[in-house]
């Protein structure tokens, strides 16, 4: 058997190839979690919308991101030619689930043979070299259902209302048995209704009233306590320094901390909403500054607000 591997980001190289698995590797780069999604079906134009977006919203160079990215992506075209079957290794978390369906967003719409099996691997988080191979001869097959429920879902990941992904988040989905989870934990960014806070912002503040953390702390309490995220320093850099800019967190002498604000928010005197910038913000095909849809914490489920 000829394998095509494909894996979820550079770390997992290192650990993959000490266990000898047969087959090419293909990185997936990408962080589909974060920021804009353009919905289609043609790979150069959503490739061209998230090099912009990505460019000018989150400091990524667009020539890396091409040389990075998508190039390293187009090796599964020339690869797949040559492989018996395609293998997909991917965590349950959030970052790794949408990156899932975007492969197979990717694999759905390229020139690779649709008649070639696709297997998945259900990793544990941070996996060992004893459970790559252990992982690898109990994957799963996907089946025609499979495949077709992730393309609904990659569509309903691009969409501009979340009201779809609510729905598959209650529903069965098969062998892409995790996307339910992670799925409920991407609704719970959105803003919460009376404070403004995603669930995440919220938690960091919750941290912070206690007391003040170096930040490689504070990711750590992040990474133990909400790892169905599957977030990377980069991705928390991000919100902390937005939240740094809203005024709710301070840093002094390499610690951060709450300010007044940020305790009138979680105390629901204020609203986060009235102090940070939406606009550029989107999660998948959502953009924030324009959504009635916000997260309601007692209910544990979207509300449209006037």
């Amino acid at each position: 058997m000829r394998y095509l591997h494909v894996l979820n980001g550079d770390a997992a190289l290192t650990l993959f190839r000490q266990c000898e698995v047969p087959g090419e590797v293909v990185i997936c780069r990408e962080m589909m979690c974060e920021g804009k999604v353009k919905n289609t079906n043609n790979l150069p134009t959503l490739f061209e919308s998230r090099a912009k977006h990505l460019q000018f919203h989150y400091g990524i160079d667009k020539q890396t991101y091409y040389s990075n990215v998508v190039t390293e992506l187009e090796k599964m075209v020339s690869f797949a030619s040559s492989s018996d079957e395609i293998v997909l290794w991917f965590e349950y978390d959030l970052f790794s689930q949408v990156n899932l369906l975007f492969i197979l967003h990717f694999i759905a719409n390229s020139k690779i043979d649709k008649q070639i099996p696709i297997s998945i691997v259900d990793l544990p988080h941070h996996p060992g070299s004893e459970d790559i191979p252990k992982a690898f001869e109990k994957r799963t097959r996907l089946q025609t259902d499979d495949l077709s429920l992730a393309a609904d879902i990659w569509d309903a990941w691009c969409m501009d209302t979340p009201l779809l992904l609510e729905t598959i988040s209650k529903m069965p989905t098969g062998n892409l048995k995790h996307i339910p989870s992670a799925i409920t934990a991407h609704l719970k960014r959105f803003p919460d209704v009376v404070t403004g806070l995603s669930v995440i912002e919220q938690y960091f503040l919750l941290q912070l009233a206690l007391g003040s953390y170096r930040w490689y702390v504070l990711y750590m309490f992040f990474w133990r306590d909400l790892e169905i995220y599957g977030f990377s320093n980069f991705q928390l850099d991000v919100l902390v320094h937005r939240m740094e800019d809203a005024g709710v967190i301070d840093e002094r002498e390499q610690l951060l901390m709450i300010t007044s604000l940020g305790r009138e928010i979680l105390e629901e005197q204020e609203n986060y909403l009235d102090y940070v910038s939406l606009e550029h913000r989107w999660l998948g095909g959502v953009r924030l500054a324009t959504t009635p849809w916000r997260w309601d914490q007692s209910l544990n489920r979207l509300v449209e607000i006037d």
